[in-house]
């Protein structure tokens, strides 16, 4: 199972409503962040979300609203005398950046902290990988990928049957070396099971202006969050965003499963932005949602399903 906890769905500056950009990944009980804008330790308290579980957090850009949270989680670490390493990812600067977050006040980190400055770069752990990807933000900028790997067919009971295989350890041996010897036969994993499964693909763009990178790393997600931070290109201006209507366009040209609209201009109430969004996005026949602080995204057995951590009374 995979969740998507949106801690801040907001941009540039918080509100009464919502809170600047922070989204949090829960995967097999490790919690990764994507962004950690102002107040995001406030965020996870709320949603019941221990920062101690966070072992990763991959900054899209440093523009405050994006990474000023950092100095909270990290001294809340800190104050529960965290020990185990963490890691902070970003863009070209990254490095200059955290070292001087880090400097400032009388307070120092009692437990490793690395950092990794990124390109477009292929990161393996464990399970999944996460894609980073650059992005068009007039700052050094990066969108990410989480890209669960492909998991095996499910057993087929039939094919068990005909090899007189039955569930217990020659099972897990046969899924542990992909092949065993048994009543004289070599028998492959994949004689027995069927077809792969595609491991979930989550891409988010940070904050970004069109940007075609994004629809070639995003290509058949089954969730893209995809900055939206203005209805028309008149209110954008000469700022690096997407409007509403870029970020559906690009959803539908690179057939993701599921778009979320993000990191919202304070400018507009959520009626108001949810309403011109959805004519925008019906008339594109693009699945979206248009994500509120607390908003929970759960994949499970194949389904997507979205609560509200405060409604559910959580």
């Amino acid at each position: 199972m995979l969740e998507v906890f949106f801690l801040g769905t907001g941009g540039i500056m918080p509100t009464r409503e919502r809170n600047v950009p922070a989204i949090a990944l829960r995967y097999k009980g490790e919690i990764i962040l994507f962004d950690a804008g102002e107040g995001t330790i406030r965020q996870m308290n709320t949603a019941k979300l221990s920062p101690m579980k966070v072992e990763k957090i991959f900054i899209t850009h440093f523009h405050g609203d994006h990474y000023l949270g950092l100095g909270g989680l990290i001294q809340t670490m800190n104050l529960w005398n965290r020990e185990k390493p963490l890691h902070i990812y970003g863009p070209k600067y990254t490095f200059e950046f955290v070292q001087n977050f880090l400097n400032s006040g009388f307070f120092r980190p009692g437990f490793d902290i690395h950092v990794h400055e990124l390109g477009e770069t292929r990161l393996k752990f464990g399970g999944y990988e996460v894609w980073s990807f650059k992005v068009e933000h007039g700052v050094p900028a990066l969108g990410y990928v989480f890209k669960e790997k492909d998991r095996r067919g499910e057993f087929l009971k039939e094919k068990l049957e005909e090899y007189g295989l039955e569930e217990g350890p020659v099972l897990g041996k046969l899924e542990r070396e992909g092949k065993i010897e048994w009543n004289g036969k070599i028998i492959r994993l994949e004689d027995v099971t069927g077809p792969r499964r595609k491991g979930l693909k989550i891409a988010y763009t940070g904050d970004t202006e069109p940007c075609e990178r994004v629809k070639l790393f995003a290509e058949r997600a089954d969730l893209l969050i995809h900055e939206a931070t203005y209805l028309n290109p008149e209110d954008r201006g000469e700022s690096y965003h997407s409007t509403v209507e870029e970020a559906c366009d690009t959803a539908r040209r690179a057939k993701v499963k599921f778009l979320a609209l993000f990191h919202r201009a304070f400018r507009y109430g959520y009626d108001e932005y949810a309403a011109e969004a959805s004519k925008i996005c019906e008339s594109l026949g693009v699945n979206f949602v248009i994500p509120r602080d607390f908003d929970v995204i759960t994949f499970k057995s194949g389904s997507l399903a979205i609560r509200n951590l405060l409604e559910d009374g959580k």
